[in-house]
């Protein structure tokens, strides 16, 4: 965040895990929140996700390229309006592949980034600890934040159990798991309402994930 009193420096959270604060200025938070909103909008526009249990997730979200359902993906949205996925544009890869080269210091694998799932955080709304384990490539997940900031929980690949890291996320910043953190469980325990910028125009978290599905 710019005029921080304190900078935030890049940490590797996890080996293969890496926080890389304000990566997105200003600018560029303001035009991936312009293109959300538009993905947003139905036909297979943000939705509720229902767990086979029957329970809800409190989030809502909105996949690109393929559509992500519990536990697997499919090209339409099977457990909502049925319509087609909204395709995933080429800059979402190029934004990917800038942010693994920047977390990593080295440039992404030539497989091209091919899903985003974009959810969207009201105040009271959590993810519990999960992994990302319905692709078929071992290439790093990509997470950008907007809006207002979390706590991030960050765990390891055994299991939901201790230990973990909390990790503040604000807007604008990146987070980058793969290697051995790939299939690390993660979540989000709690949003910080009232921490989003104002200038950006956003009640509530953005969180868009960029990843490879290897299908």
């Amino acid at each position: 965040m710019d005029g921080e009193l304190f900078p935030r420096p890049v940490t590797e959270v996890a080996p293969g895990a890496v926080h890389v604060p304000g990566w997105l200025d200003e600018e560029a938070q303001h035009r991936l929140l312009a293109a959300c909103r538009e993905w947003a909008r139905p036909p297979a526009g943000l939705r509720t996700v229902r767990m086979p249990s029957g329970g809800e997730m409190s989030v809502r979200s909105v996949g690109l390229g393929w559509h992500w359902f519990p536990y697997g993906y499919a090209r339409t949205v099977v457990d909502g309006d049925g319509a087609p996925v909204k395709p995933f544009p080429r800059w979402l890869d190029e934004l990917a592949r800038a942010a693994v080269a920047r977390a990593y210091g080295r440039p992404a694998g030539p497989e091209p980034y091919d899903i985003a799932l974009v959810n969207f955080y009201d105040a009271g709304a959590k993810m519990g600890l999960h992994r990302d384990a319905d692709e078929k490539s071992p290439a790093p997940v990509v997470s950008l934040s907007l809006g207002d900031s979390c706590v991030f929980r960050f765990g390891h690949p055994g299991g939901r159990t201790r230990p973990w890291t909390d990790v503040e996320l604000r807007s604008g910043d990146l987070f980058v798991f793969g290697g051995p953190s790939r299939q690390a469980y993660h979540g989000v325990p709690r949003i910080l309402p009232g921490t989003a910028p104002p200038r950006l125009g956003l009640k509530g978290r953005l969180n868009v994930t960029l990843r490879v599905s290897g299908l």
